[in-house]
């Protein structure tokens, strides 16, 4: 991909985008010719619900977030300290200082990514 022209990735995006319009409405065919309804489909609303949210909150990219960010908070001087100033001072507000420092913290480095994401080509 690095050595490749603009229109020879453009042209591999086309073929690729197409290969997966053919097998999405060979997919609904099937679906449509199978009586159109998967037996699996038919869940009670909560039990749809129930299985939906588990599989946004399990997701593997946040699976792989929260991994990601507790192996690096874990142990590392932030907590240490953290843990010094909970036992020296109230809890509820180091709690609360702890969880918005880290939030913000966290979400310059989301939207600086998706930033640079942006700006940046892949290919660079």
């Amino acid at each position: 991909g690095y050595y490749m022209s603009e229109e020879e990735a453009q042209q591999e995006l086309n073929e690729v985008t197409q290969e997966l319009k053919e097998k999405e409405e060979f997919d609904l065919i099937e679906t449509a010719e199978a009586g159109g309804v998967d037996e699996e489909v038919n869940h009670s609303g909560f039990k749809d619900g129930l299985i939906n949210l588990c599989q946004f909150i399990f997701s593997p990219v946040f699976v792989q977030t929260f991994v990601l960010t507790f192996l690096g908070e874990w142990g590392d001087r932030s907590q240490i300290a953290t843990i010094a100033l909970a036992a020296a001072q109230n809890v509820y507000f180091v709690t609360l200082g702890v969880i918005l420092g880290h939030s913000i913290c966290t979400g310059i480095a989301v939207i600086g990514g998706r930033f640079l994401a942006a700006k940046i080509s892949v290919k660079s």
